[in-house]
């Protein structure tokens, strides 16, 4: 069996970053746009540890852990929203929210 090369973690990544841009450009309910993001932020995320492991660096982890955190406080803040907006509005569907229109 052939080693487990970062050539294999890019292919990963990029089928995990693909499959996250087609879910937050075409989908319209609001919270599977945000598990897409996370799903973006995850490729990333892998991108970063592969290449760090093959320069034998640890900034590339350290990095990771930060986007991470990102990633947490976005998911919290952006439920936030949501839960504010589906009592207000009584959707989560992307089109029908319009509080920003006269």
């Amino acid at each position: 069996m052939p080693p487990v090369t970062p050539v294999h973690y890019l292919f990963l990544s990029m089928a995990l970053f693909t499959i996250g841009v087609i879910g937050v450009l075409t989908r319209r309910n609001v919270i599977i746009i945000l598990i897409s993001i996370e799903l973006i932020f995850n490729a990333v995320n892998i991108n970063l540890v592969a290449f760090s492991s093959q320069f034998a660096s640890i900034s590339g982890q350290t990095f990771a852990i930060f986007v991470i955190v990102a990633a947490a406080a976005e998911a919290a803040v952006g439920l936030g929203i949501i839960i504010a907006l589906f009592r207000n509005k009584e959707t989560v569907n992307a089109d029908e929210i319009d509080l920003m229109k006269w």
